[in-house]
């Protein structure tokens, strides 16, 4: 059950300050608290700042972005492949957003440990929970946790250089599997297969590389429940494929099949046409039969479905067993009886993010969001908490790209206002007063001054890099510092 506010004495047998006064939200600035820097977290702030009661002058914001690391941008700095041409794009809008000056920014500062939602009810008029998703997907099939199988968002995370995982990652697979058909699962096939040396120019910490450059990886192989025109990555993660140096692309004649529905999508949807154009073009090339083979390999296969990893006899991957799909008519892929085993060394599953529970907000383990009506928080009787609200994956469960996040906020936004004059009004809204409860409790929070500094020295670090002879043509724009104690240290400087 969620937490009601307490009253005026708990609040200072807690130590948390307390105002003299009580204003209401229409006489002051709304407070509101955002959980997660994330793009929804980002997007969240801007659109409360620019909606038309706040430009009018009907009222006015002062809006904190709270984030665990002590760097923003979420997954966008921890979850997405570091060659992606889109990151710095979508860096540079959040960086603006941020850098404006009315919205302040908070790391290094985790919900449920730091700080509770009583705390956040005591300082704020209203708080958006947009904390996202970070785990894998569950995959229940026997064998899945062989030594050797893997979680795709763990790997991400470790070549992100995320400052809470190992930083060590076991490469020592020829033959790997990865399982899934969204653009998670691509990425996590191109960055076991690409050649290192190409991704120096991004932001890889040093020991992503010297672990990736270890690997004796020779095949990667990708798969997919359903055919070709029901894959779920985007043109654009599709066409980053062809651009790797020393890798070859093999597909199979028997994967490409195709019923009513995927001729309908391949007719009416053109993302569709240009992935199965893509792929059927790659079938027609024979890429893995030419002159001058590769080193390595990439496998895309369809209408596989895992149902055992095999055991090798000693507790590791030894192979990956599928049933052979067809489809139905539908798109949807039902079972043949007919399967296939591969013989890898290694298994990644990319089958799908999944939300975490929060203290003291009710979670619905299934589809691992927060319960809402729309953004707005629900108790365990199914009705809205006040002043409680959430956006992002948290909200509506990891699908969709960027646009569906600026849509899912601009509801949340929505709502929020609508609410506005209703709100729990926070005991203690003095901006202030956060900041001194956070020092009071030792935690070393960063600011949006520290992520300036941590950034120009990940800058300089980059343009101070040197690596052997055969590498000086290569220039590193920055290099990713991973332990979190450097990130507090350099931001707090």
């Amino acid at each position: 059950m969620l937490r009601t506010l307490t009253d005026h004495e708990q609040d200072q047998s807690e130590g948390l300050p307390v105002s003299n006064h009580s204003e209401t939200p229409a006489n002051r600035p709304l407070r509101v608290a955002i959980v997660g820097a994330g793009p929804a977290g980002v997007y969240a702030a801007d659109i409360l700042t620019k909606s038309s009661g706040v430009k009018d002058g009907d009222f006015q914001v002062s809006i904190d972005l709270f984030e665990a690391y002590p760097a923003p941008y979420g997954l966008i700095r921890y979850g997405v492949a570091p060659d992606h041409p889109r990151i710095k794009g979508i860096v540079n809008a959040l960086h603006k957003v941020l850098d404006r000056g009315d919205i302040r920014f908070l790391g290094n500062v985790t919900y449920g440990r730091d700080l509770t939602l009583h705390d956040f009810r005591a300082f704020y008029d209203a708080v958006i929970f947009s904390t996202g998703a970070v785990k894998d997907a569950d995959l229940d099939i026997p064998g899945i946790n062989l030594q050797g199988s893997f979680g795709g968002a763990d790997f991400v995370s470790w070549y992100d250089g995320h400052p809470d995982v190992p930083r060590e990652w076991p490469l020592e697979a020829r033959d790997i599997a990865v399982i899934g058909n969204g653009n998670v699962a691509l990425d996590v096939a191109r960055m076991l297969v690409k050649h290192p040396e190409e991704l120096l120019t991004t932001e890889i910490p040093d020991n992503v590389y010297a672990g990736l450059k270890s690997s004796p990886v020779t095949d990667v192989h990708v798969f997919g429940r359903r055919g070709p025109a029901q894959v779920k990555f985007t043109p654009l993660e599709l066409r980053e494929l062809s651009h790797m140096d020393d890798v070859d692309i093999v597909l199979y004649p028997e994967d490409f099949e195709f019923d009513e529905a995927s001729d309908e999508a391949i007719r009416t949807n053109n993302q569709v046409k240009t992935m199965v154009n893509t792929l059927t073009n790659w079938l027609v090339e024979e890429h893995a039969e030419s002159e001058n083979p590769s080193s390595r390999r990439l496998h895309l296969h369809f209408l596989h479905n895992p149902v055992e990893v095999l055991d090798d006899g000693t507790g590791k991957v030894g192979g990956i067993k599928f049933e052979r799909m067809q489809l139905d008519g539908t798109g949807n892929a039902k079972g043949t009886g007919e399967y296939v085993e591969y013989p890898v060394q290694a298994v990644y599953r990319a089958i799908g993010y999944h939300g975490s529970a929060l203290d003291e907000l009710e979670y619905d383990a299934k589809r691992g969001v927060i319960p809402n009506e729309g953004g707005r928080v629900l108790d365990a009787e199914g009705n809205p908490v006040p002043g409680v609200y959430t956006t992002g994956w948290i909200k509506r469960g990891p699908v969709g790209l960027i646009g569906h996040t600026k849509g899912d906020a601009l509801e949340t936004i929505g709502f929020l206002l609508e609410d506005r004059l209703n709100l729990p009004a926070a005991k203690n809204p003095d901006p202030q007063a956060i900041i001194d409860l956070l020092e009071e409790r030792g935690i070393e929070y960063t600011t949006w001054e520290g992520w300036n500094k941590l950034d120009a020295h990940e800058a300089g670090l980059g343009a101070a890099w040197t690596g052997p002879e055969e590498l000086d043509h290569v220039v590193r724009e920055r290099i990713k510092v991973v332990p979190r104690e450097d990130m507090i240290r350099i931001s707090r400087s």
